[in-house]
């Protein structure tokens, strides 16, 4: 394995995220705030308690993993994207760099920069509501494994996309639309019958319930069927690439 080259990646990478701090970072942030201060002040005012936990700190999780999905596909999907749009990515093909090393190196770096933002989230809303971590090693494996996996499907959008508008497709008309549907404001036990179990479907669910399991010991779903589910999609996205590479589909299309 080519370590220098999986570094120089990652550190241009999160190099390239320092010069952009605001759109990266602050952004994010200030997005989310936004959120917690209309949803958290409009909602909660009416709603005190979702569960037994105040409803301030219940939606929490589900803003923290609003922004870990969105910003690990805009991360990676843009890191390998640009390349392809400037041209430079021909200079990556020609260097002694193979694709396990490509995808180390870009996944990891935006999967680096959403721990990051969902931590800084997380010590943001600690700030406003009490935020207890009832299970702290299991909030970290979702944290990782969510942030691996969007990563790694914003990879493949990157890799797909032939203009900036596909790269906003996926997350703009799926991914976001699933996350309000997932339970990320609200619990899906509070939905009639029919559509508790339409939401089942919807894979969004099981990793908000998951990581609001990890705070509060309380979930939509079983914690093992949230863990199960978020490996699942992690190893979904891992074939997917291995496929793309190994069918011979370059990066220069």
């Amino acid at each position: 394995m080519n370590r220098h080259s999986i570094w120089a990646i990652y550190r241009f990478e999160m190099a390239r995220a320092l010069r952009t701090l605001w759109q990266s970072l602050v952004t994010p942030v200030l997005t989310t705030s936004l959120y917690f201060i209309v949803f958290g002040g409009a909602i909660g005012s009416r709603m005190s308690q979702v569960g037994g936990v105040g409803y301030g700190s219940f939606i929490v999780p589900g803003l923290v993993m609003l922004s870990l999905l969105t910003q690990s596909i805009a991360n990676a999907s843009i890191g390998i994207y640009f390349p392809k749009f400037t041209g430079t990515i021909f200079e990556i093909l020609s260097a002694p760099v193979s694709a396990f090393e490509l995808v180390i190196g870009y996944v990891g770096a935006a999967a680096t920069k959403s721990i990051v933002l969902g931590l800084i989230i997380l010590a943001t809303a600690a700030c406003f509501v009490p935020l207890p971590i009832a299970h702290p090693v299991a909030m970290v494996a979702f944290l990782i494994l969510t942030s691996l996996a969007f990563s790694l499907f914003g990879f493949i959008i990157g890799i797909w996309a032939k203009g900036f508008e596909q790269l906003n497709f996926v997350p703009a008309l799926l991914i976001t639309p699933l996350t309000f549907l997932g339970g990320a404001f609200y619990s899906i036990d509070m939905l009639p019958a029919p559509w508790r179990t339409i939401s089942l479907f919807n894979p969004v669910v099981y990793l908000v319930s998951g990581f609001r399991w990890s705070f509060f010991d309380k979930g939509d779903v079983s914690i093992g069927v949230s863990l199960a589910a978020t490996a699942a999609f992690l190893l979904l996205c891992l074939g997917a690439i291995a496929w793309i590479f190994r069918t011979g589909w370059r990066l220069k299309n």
